[in-house]
């Protein structure tokens, strides 16, 4: 498993060398808002209303304090809005009374946060504060379950799987390059295995180009 996560580092960093998080930011508030956002919702979306909502409410303070169906108007283009605000608003409430409005470079911390789960904190922690962390999104847990590194469908299980064999200095850079493999190639109705450049290592490419090869013995026509 070792070598073969290896030649899949290798190939990812072929095609996905600069890799980073979809999501725009210009700070650990900010990129921390924009996951919770960013659930259930593209990133796209997410990056659509966040200029003016982070001009709004520049700090975890403002978060805090504003009326709770204000921010819920703010944000309910990205869906779910009234359970999103919530966490929002509980969540800055938290920062402030204990970190002083500053977001924590720590995952206990992090996930100790109202609405912030193992997902979100290691986003933050990998691309505001350079902390390794695997993120397991959609992408990583249908792209890692299909090549064969994990046969766990829950998201923490998986992310300790790929923690066992992914070097931690690699973390957030590997979770990042399955995510965008998972959007560009590997996507969820029709994976493109014909331009898959990790196809050769991939479990389910074996299954189902064995699948499509005509069992000997077998004649066609009369």
């Amino acid at each position: 498993m070792q070598e073969k996560v290896k030649d899949i580092m290798d190939l990812l960093d072929k095609h996905y060398p600069n890799v980073k998080v979809a999501l725009n930011y210009s700070n650990p508030l900010e990129l921390l808002i924009a996951t919770i956002l960013s659930a259930q919702c593209t990133d796209e979306r997410v990056n659509k209303i966040t200029p003016y909502l982070f001009k709004k409410y520049p700090t975890a303070k403002d978060f805090a304090q504003v009326d709770l169906n204000v921010l819920e108007e703010d944000i309910k283009p990205t869906g779910f809005y009234k359970n999103k605000a919530k966490n929002i608003k509980a969540c800055c409430q938290a920062l402030v009374e204990k970190y002083n409005g500053e977001v924590p470079a720590d995952l206990e911390k992090l996930t100790a946060l109202p609405g912030i789960g193992r997902k979100t904190a290691n986003v933050v922690l990998g691309n505001a504060f350079g902390i390794p962390g695997i993120v397991v999104d959609t992408h990583v847990r249908r792209v890692s379950q299909r090549i064969g590194l994990t046969k766990n469908s829950d998201a923490v299980k998986i992310e300790f799987d790929l923690m066992n064999i992914v070097p931690k200095s690699h973390w957030t850079k590997f979770s990042l390059q399955l995510t965008w493999h998972g959007r560009t190639i590997c996507t969820a109705r029709r994976p493109n295995c014909d331009k898959c450049p990790i196809s050769p290592l991939c479990d389910y490419y074996q299954e189902t180009s064995s699948k499509k090869l005509p069992e000997k013995g077998k004649h066609h026509g009369k």
